[in-house]
């Protein structure tokens, strides 16, 4: 504040009541009573948290390797870490429980100054200062430091506070005498009963000037400023209260919220729920008590471990947990039985866990770019999936239960280690898409073309390894897409005449001898027709073509006639 305004002599009323007015007015607005009650639960949540972080520091046992001394220093720097996080995490709900206790403090300033100018009359004729009516409260004792730091939040006075809305109003920035620019403040409530006419002008103003707003109070700031832990606990408690079922926090939380306040429990009618993109390393076990959810995005974050209580989403139809660093699933997983969708790729997943396959409404799986090396056999439990990712992992193999899921649609397994494909996908009835490319395949199996409903096949980069396709791969007369680039195929069966439908065919980087090359090129309908022509021009020539006898059969055929005929004179 301007020390030339702190010294500046006032001489009347109405100066006393413009200066009360103009420091009023430098105060920040007021924080809703939403904000408030966020920020006190977000200070005992982080408390709660300390301690036990704390705890669990001091449980800590010693290995008899190292010294006493450098083992203590190490506890005390974890110590030292937690706190520092503490103060961090706290000092913006302490910062706004401030500035709440100075509003609270200035309420009193202004009752007190409302009763000194409450009528004409209250002055004396001799200029004397008026003295307070009776009916006036006691003039408080505390200190604004001691409202800084109290520990139990300020009360706003409730007669200051009018719910009808015709006392509302929006102030527009204006100039005033010092030069600075006020910003636009938050729509003010007043209270009816303060404007009766008994009062003079300057009260009415004063009044005027009261940021008593929090009934109307906004959590989220304005459009592209992401949420401090504070405002995301203020967000959590008013959409708590109006029973929120959307929400959506994608790339909306600052760098320094890893965590989510445990109030986030008590978004009990929530359905929806969107915080990928962010940087949340832990969830709360009060997650557990989303109990409409049916749809929650935690992508692209960095949480490494899912609390036991997700199982407890009974509810949830879609989950997406890709773009974090997980390394396991909790054995929960399997209570989701109304799960349809989940998105576990790009995390760090050696395993799937046996659980996997309670998961009976599951139709999309994705678990794509993890180091999963085999695909449990309880798979075929899953009777709904129609869709199967699992690329970019150290699979060696495939599961002979995959044939189970009859209902399935898509698989693709790309770079991979896998070296052959199990024969029971004959029956995939409704397989239609299968991408089995950059693996170790030497061959496709004969029972693959059984699957007579795929659409596009992929066996293309398994380099040295396939050197022919299958006989029969023309029973697959669906097929539109056919990749078998970069093999070792020289000729293609002669079924492949039957491919009528084959508008893709990607054969580059293969000895082709059969078609040629230049066949091959010309497009897929050419080497279908080519191969036709092949094989009825075989036809053709058989049936063109009688074998002569040989010189042996002749005289093998000469000899067994005059043997029967010495034969017969015998007789």
């Amino acid at each position: 504040m301007d020390l030339m305004q702190m010294d500046k002599r006032l001489d009347s009323t109405e100066q006393v009541v413009e200066e009360i007015m103009r420091i009023h007015r430098s105060l920040p607005p007021r924080p809703g009573i939403d904000e408030v009650e966020a920020a006190m639960s977000l200070i005992q949540n982080v408390e709660k948290e300390d301690q036990a972080c704390l705890e669990a520091i001091a449980k800590q046992r010693k290995s008899s390797e190292v010294p006493g001394e450098l083992f203590t220093v190490l506890q005390e720097m974890k110590k030292g870490l937690v706190r520092f996080r503490s103060k961090e995490q706290k000092r913006e709900a302490e910062k706004l429980l401030d500035l709440e206790a100075v509003h609270t403090l200035f309420d009193d300033f202004i009752q007190r100054a409302s009763n000194c100018v409450a009528s004409p009359s209250s002055t004396s004729s001799n200029g004397s200062a008026p003295s307070r009516p009776p009916q006036a409260p006691a003039i408080r004792s505390d200190s604004p430091s001691s409202l800084y730091f109290s520990e139990k939040p300020p009360v706003r006075p409730k007669e200051m506070v009018s719910r009808d809305d015709s006392f509302v109003t929006k102030a527009k920035p204006s100039l005033y005498n010092d030069g600075f620019v006020a910003p636009p403040r938050k729509p003010q409530i007043v209270d009816s009963t303060l404007t009766t006419g008994k009062f003079s002008s300057e009260l009415t103003l004063l009044h005027l000037l009261l940021p008593l707003n929090s009934i109307d109070s906004k959590a989220i700031g304005n459009d592209g400023e992401k949420l401090s832990l504070i405002k995301l606990a203020s967000l959590i408690e008013v959409s708590a209260k109006k029973a929120t079922q959307e929400l959506n926090l994608q790339n909306k939380l600052t760098e320094q919220v890893e965590w989510l306040p445990d109030s986030i429990g008590k978004l009990s009618s929530l359905t929806s729920l969107d915080l990928s993109e962010n940087h949340i390393v832990v969830l709360p076990n009060t997650i557990g008590g989303l109990s409409s959810l049916t749809k929650l995005d935690l992508g692209s974050n960095r949480i490494g471990q899912l609390p036991e209580c997700i199982g407890e989403l009974l509810n949830l139809v879609y989950l997406n947990v890709s773009g974090n660093q997980l390394s396991s699933l909790p054995s929960a997983f399997s209570r989701l039985l109304r799960l349809e969708e989940l998105d576990l790729s790009c995390n760090n997943l050696p395993i799937l866990p046996e659980s996997i396959g309670s998961l009976v409404s599951l139709k999309k799986l994705d678990v794509e770019t993890n180091d999963i090396e085999e695909i449990p056999y309880s798979i075929g439990g899953c009777s709904s999936l129609k869709e199967l990712r699992a690329d970019y992992n150290k699979l060696k193999a495939l599961p002979e239960a995959i044939g189970k899921i009859t209902t399935l649609e898509i698989l693709s397994v790309r770079y991979n280690n896998i070296r052959q494909l199990p024969t029971t996908m004959s029956s995939l009835a409704n397989l239609k898409e299968l991408d089995v490319s950059f693996n170790e395949l030497e061959s496709v199996p004969e029972s693959l073309c059984f699957a007579t409903t795929l659409v596009k096949l992929n066996v293309g980069n398994n380099f040295a390894d396939m050197i022919s396709l299958p006989r029969s791969i023309g029973n697959l007369e669906m097929l539109e897409e056919l990749d078998i680039s970069n093999n070792q195929i020289r000729v293609l069966p002669d079924s492949f005449k039957m491919l009528t439908k084959l508008r893709v065919l990607r054969a580059q980087e293969n000895p082709l001898q059969v078609p040629p090359r230049d066949i091959a090129e010309k497009g897929p309908q050419a080497v279908v027709q080519y191969m036709n022509d092949l094989v009825e021009m075989r036809n053709a020539k058989s049936l063109m073509v009688k074998p002569k006898k040989s010189w042996v059969q002749m005289c093998f055929f000469s000899k067994s006639n005059k043997r029967k005929q010495s034969s017969m004179e015998i007789v």
